[in-house]
């Protein structure tokens, strides 16, 4: 019978790597709780035209990477290419902006999906942690959002990174700058798919990856001269705002990030071992209205958890990791139902522990026990309980003694301690 394999583009996570994705989602959020940002866990799978409407249908996830499907009701549904159109929208359905203080400030982590060609940091199944403030127009939050993801990979030891900064206007200012690029991109030698993306939305085009149209836009309008005023000044605030948290960024004219739903301030998270993005957000002022709420300007970021790990490989940072077992306990004997008494005491009593399962002789169960990188072994056999003790080894200096049962959780979390 053939074996069955995760599907293609995908990954399983088993210790002991994800243990270090755990970690690298715990450093991330642990600024967003810090900061007043509350959890929010959304579906794996929304309506398409939540990603349709919202992402936008020119862009590359929508048209040619989303997993969509028809259910056998008829409802017409995709798995999650992204994770802000699903926060917004839950906010909405929960009515959160009316309940409290604007802005909502929301955190998530989750799996997303998108039909890519599988390479080196590009899955199609991937993790990221992002974070959304929704209902507030005030600089301070674009700020506090890129300044909040700059300490959480800092926090994690990265530093070979660079932050990309550029504003996109609004809905005043854009519409001239997306005629004139408009008219310049009917100008330039580009197939029939491109133009087509021209039309809906020229600011794609500008994101192409490929070569010979990138060469081609060399001359092409500057967002930043088309800025109106009051853009030209909330970006200036962003700037510094960023700039006296001592978080360093470079401006990038030609950033326009892959979401139609993006206006004002957008940033980029590039890694420089990598070469990719590893993280970025930006201001959607408009996407609540788009996807048929009201007025509700937001502003987030989303950063890759698979990226942020092969980022801290490229620059061969080690995270402080504690091992998962503090005691391992091994039983002789008949000693197994005392033991496992034991075990859950000490578990009770918040010491991670863990025991040797399957009758395996001292050899083979201490062999567990040094694999399981616990600090503390506890070996107990008939004799050593007629007699009221374990005998307690210490894995780092090889040291063993005989402790009274009574006495075994107390020494242990002193000794821990």
């Amino acid at each position: 019978m053939a074996t069955f394999q995760a599907p293609k583009g995908t990954y399983d996570l088993i210790p002991p790597v994800s243990v270090k994705y755990l970690a690298v989602r715990e450093a991330i959020a642990a600024p967003l709780r810090n900061s007043g940002y509350g959890y929010i866990e959304t579906p794996g799978f929304e309506d398409v035209g939540l990603f349709a409407r919202g992402v936008g249908e020119s862009t590359d996830i929508v048209s040619k990477e989303m997993y969509a499907f028809e259910t056998k009701g008829g409802d017409q549904l995709a798995l999650r290419p992204e994770g802000t159109a699903s926060v917004l929208r839950a906010a909405l359905e929960a009515s959160l902006h009316k309940k409290g203080n604007l802005p909502v400030k929301l955190w998530y982590s989750g799996s997303y999906y998108r039909y890519e060609k599988p390479q080196a940091g590009r899955y199609r199944h991937f993790s990221q942690v992002g974070a959304e403030a929704i209902g507030a127009e005030d600089p301070a939050l674009d700020a506090e959002l890129i300044i909040l993801a700059d300490q959480a990979y800092r926090s994690l030891g990265l530093s070979d990174f660079r932050i990309l900064l550029n504003s996109l206007g609004d809905k005043e200012c854009r519409p001239v700058y997306r005629e004139a690029l408009q008219s310049f991109l009917r100008g330039l030698d580009l197939d029939a798919e491109t133009m087509r993306r021209a039309e809906i939305n020229p600011l794609r085009v500008l994101d192409d990856k490929r070569a010979d149209v990138q060469k081609q836009l060399v001359g092409a309008p500057v967002l930043r001269d088309y800025l109106c005023d009051a853009c030209k000044a909330y970006h200036e605030q962003v700037r510094v705002l960023v700039t006296a948290a001592g978080v360093a960024f470079e401006d990038d004219d030609k950033l326009v990030r892959g979401l139609d739903y993006y206006t004002r301030t957008t940033f980029e998270f590039v890694h420089e071992g990598l070469g990719i993005a590893v993280g970025g957000g930006g201001r959607y002022d408009g996407l609540s209205e788009m996807i048929g709420g009201p007025a509700l300007p937001s502003v987030g970021w989303a950063l890759g958890v698979d990226r942020t790990v092969l980022a801290l490989e490229k620059e061969g940072v080690e995270l402080d990791i504690p091992a998962s077992t503090s005691v391992f306990a091994v039983a002789l004997g008949e000693a197994k139902a005392t033991v496992f008494g034991l075990v859950t005491q000490l578990r009770k009593a918040g010491v991670a522990a863990d025991m040797s399962y399957g009758g395996k002789g001292l050899k083979g169960a201490m062999k567990d026990a040094n694999r399981s990188g616990a600090r503390f072994a506890v070996v107990a056999g008939d004799r050593d309980l007629a007699e009221g003790v374990v005998q307690l080894k210490d894995m780092e200096s090889g040291e063993q003694s005989a402790v009274p049962v009574t006495e075994l959780i107390d020494t242990v979390k002193a000794r821990l301690a």
